[in-house]
């Protein structure tokens, strides 16, 4: 017994589907001629095609695209591990709301996900201590890693190597920086 081809099947599925939205164009993409698609009209052709168990189509890959989509997972991937860093480091919702546009929402979620501890308020403050061990820290790497001022997520990377050394919030570190570079500090 002859099984009809999976891929004829597919590509009639998908036409039929196409042409019942107004896509016409998107058949005439797939190689449908105006013969082919009068011929999708009828349910005796139809049925024809979709049992015929020789291929009358094929497939091709479109590689950049591919590639590009492949790319875009692994980028997917690399910012789900930058919130999820930004969250254990003690970021706030407006930091990862300002990076990555997560809404508060979407932020308390994550948060959850990492079991971490819901806070109410702020953080403290730096004491005058940590304020001093911060900026003794801080400068040198800043000027050794060449960051620009306006240069926010290479500031954001330097502020969370800072929160995990230090043991402090991220969101009280950032804080500080940014307050330093208002000042004119640096």
């Amino acid at each position: 017994m002859s099984v009809p081809h999976p891929l004829n099947q597919a590509v009639i599925a998908q036409a039929l589907h196409d042409l019942r939205n107004g896509q016409l164009r998107r058949c005439k993409a797939m190689g449908f001629g105006e013969q082919e698609l009068s011929a999708l009209k009828h349910p005796a052709l139809v049925s024809v095609l979709i049992n015929a168990t020789v291929p009358w189509c094929s497939v091709t890959v479109n590689r950049d695209v591919l590639q590009r989509l492949l790319r875009q997972v692994a980028d997917v991937e690399k910012e789900i591990a930058a919130v999820d860093r930004m969250l254990r480091l003690g970021a706030s919702t407006e930091m990862v709301s300002k990076f990555y546009g997560l809404t508060h929402q979407e932020v308390a979620l994550r948060r959850d996900m990492l079991d971490l501890p819901k806070r109410r308020g702020r953080h403290p403050g730096l004491s005058e201590e940590q304020d001093t061990e911060l900026w003794r820290r801080w400068e040198p790497e800043f000027k050794t890693r060449g960051i620009a001022l306006d240069d926010s997520l290479s500031m954001l990377e330097l502020t969370l190597d800072l929160a995990e050394a230090l043991d402090l919030p991220a969101s009280v570190l950032w804080s500080t920086i940014q307050g330093w570079i208002d000042q004119g500090l640096v």
